[in-house]
């Protein structure tokens, strides 16, 4: 695979991990669920997105 379009993937990966960290602090979560979410998507990176997109906490 180019190098050069591993790096553009690694660049939005790190854009969508940082966006779902935002949204998931800005959330009406309780201090607890927020660390579990973000812990969520850091260690399982592709897959914590996708499970916090489909049933992570929404914004209040």
């Amino acid at each position: 695979m180019n190098s050069n379009f591993t790096g553009v993937i690694g660049i939005l990966h790190l854009a969508l991990v940082i966006w779902a960290a935002v949204s998931i602090l800005g959330s009406g979560a309780s201090q607890g669920q927020k660390v579990l979410w973000i812990l969520l998507v850091l260690v399982f990176p592709v897959i914590g997105l996708i499970i916090w997109i489909l049933a992570g906490p929404k914004k209040s």
